[in-house]
């Protein structure tokens, strides 16, 4: 974020946006930020969690904190391209992220290697929507790559008005608002080509040190162009941050494309199958900026609701343990899959404890026992027994 030149639609500077919050929370007293840190232990439950905090400078030390709630914000790492895909590796070719620090560092015309920039090639969904064949492919759209590779392309237009650009791409997302973006690209005389995933585009090292891009354009029948161009910025994509061990840490799961799942994305867009847990930005999915800061302000107020009501309300049909039959062998604690059951000692003897707060009354645990120990309140095994009765005395 602090490395974002001008943002659009309000025109201000990454590194203003995040000096701006930075001073906010120097200001107030009740919030510790911990710099060049992370979470390496957590155990209790919603409104009482423990956790354990590694700080690395300037002396590695860790540091216990209890917290009532957790919100993960880990973000997205760049899409790094392969060497030779879409010519990545050949001079001039870079990656949008690059291209952007070009345009954020160029104080009057747009100048690469000592010559001014004249012909620019643009390619989308490098990274994203990836064809299944390939190894470790993303087949999700990473949603902000159109938008951010036609702003760029505007804020170039400033720099060099006469600059040429073309877009190669197999579909132009500029959703709500950024459609704005795309109708000015237009009127300022970009060039948009639509190619065929299974024909991407071929780039090769030119004459005169320019790059030759040649492409096969679906709009006007498969006919092929060739582009003479100074440098080609490939739209890469959002790829999740390396998290696991932050997943082991809180035990929440992810989906194929790696990144963190919510329960629901349309009722329940930041809560986590672990109560008190929840996460927001770039971490459950690509998402622009306004779009990250909107799920963050749902994060917080959600946890802000959980922390101000100052008590939490559980399912009362949650597993119980009866000791005497418990001999702890550990087969409860691998089948359930909310580490809702811990272990403690009663009578001499190592037994299991259920975390009501924790369990979710998936009864999994239950029918796995080999002692019988565990049963579901409300349906316990008499119980079950009696409806079974009381339904086959109806029927007969």
């Amino acid at each position: 974020m602090a490395r974002l030149g001008k943002m659009y639609p309000h025109g201000k500077k990454g590194r203003e946006l995040i000096d701006r919050l930075i001073y906010e929370i120097k200001k107030r007293e009740n919030i510790t930020l911990f710099t060049n840190s992370e979470l390496v232990e957590k155990s209790g439950n919603i409104g009482d969690f423990h956790v354990k905090i590694r700080v690395k400078e300037p002396a590695e030390s860790e540091i216990g904190v209890r917290v009532g709630a957790i919100i993960v914000a880990t973000g997205f790492d760049p899409y790094q391209p392969r060497e030779g895909e879409y010519g990545y590796g050949l001079e001039g070719v870079m990656t949008l992220p690059a291209f952007r620090e070009l345009l954020d560092s160029s104080g009057g015309s747009l100048i690469y290697n000592g010559r001014e920039i004249k012909d620019v090639v643009y390619i989308y969904c490098v990274g994203s929507r990836q064809m299944a064949d390939l190894e470790n492919a993303n087949r999700y759209c990473s949603r902000y790559c159109c938008n951010a590779t036609i702003h760029a392309a505007n804020l170039a237009f400033e720099k060099n008005p006469g600059i040429r650009q073309f877009h190669l791409f197999r579909d132009i997302r500029t959703y709500g608002k950024f459609e704005l973006l795309y109708q000015e690209a237009l009127k300022r005389g970009t060039t948009f080509l639509k190619f065929d995933e299974n024909e991407p585009p071929r780039i090769e090292q030119g004459e005169n040190g320019k790059l030759k891009v040649t492409v096969k354009d679906l709009l006007t029948f498969g006919e092929e162009f060739e582009i003479r161009a100074d440098v080609v910025v490939l739209a890469t994509g959002m790829v999740p941050q390396k998290n696991g061990k932050l997943v082991d840490t809180l035990k929440l799961p992810v989906g194929r494309d790696g990144f963190f799942n919510e329960i629901h994305p349309k009722l329940r867009p930041v809560e986590t199958v672990v109560d008190g847990i929840f996460i927001c930005g770039a971490c459950q999915g690509p998402k622009n900026s306004s779009e990250s800061v909107a799920s963050a302000l749902a994060a917080v107020a959600q946890s802000a609701s959980l922390l101000k009501k100052g008590y939490v309300e559980l399912d009362p049909l949650v597993a119980t343990v009866d000791p005497q039959l418990c001999t702890w062998c550990g087969v409860c604690v691998q089948a359930c899959p909310y580490s809702a059951i811990e272990q403690e000692r009663c009578q001499d003897r190592e037994v299991v404890r259920v975390n009501e707060a924790v369990c979710k009354g998936c009864g999994g645990c239950v029918p796995i026992c080999p002692r019988d120990a565990l049963n579901l309140r409300g349906y316990t095994g008499e119980q079950i027994k009696s409806m079974i009765d009381g339904l086959v005395k109806e029927i007969c």
